[in-house]
């Protein structure tokens, strides 16, 4: 596992602090559970994604991709 180092205001650390105390998680949990719902995930777990959207579609792999790529994007956007 990695680690990283980041710099937060301080208020924002006492709540990211508080928050994972109250539900009894560590920081690096909710940080890592935040990322996942923005959409930030690893190059393989996309491609398992895809297969297993494709295992239930008639789509080929390249649309399939497109599809992917595509929705991955606009769910990024601000």
């Amino acid at each position: 596992m990695s680690r990283l180092t980041i710099t937060l205001p301080d208020e924002l650390h006492r709540a990211l602090k508080e928050a994972a105390a109250s539900r009894r998680r560590t920081i690096g949990e909710l940080v890592a559970e935040s990322l996942e719902r923005y959409g930030i995930k690893s190059a393989e777990s996309g491609r398992e994604l895809v297969a297993r959207a494709r295992s239930h579609s008639r789509l080929e792999e390249k649309e399939a991709l497109g599809i992917a790529i595509s929705e991955t994007r606009l769910s990024r956007s601000p």
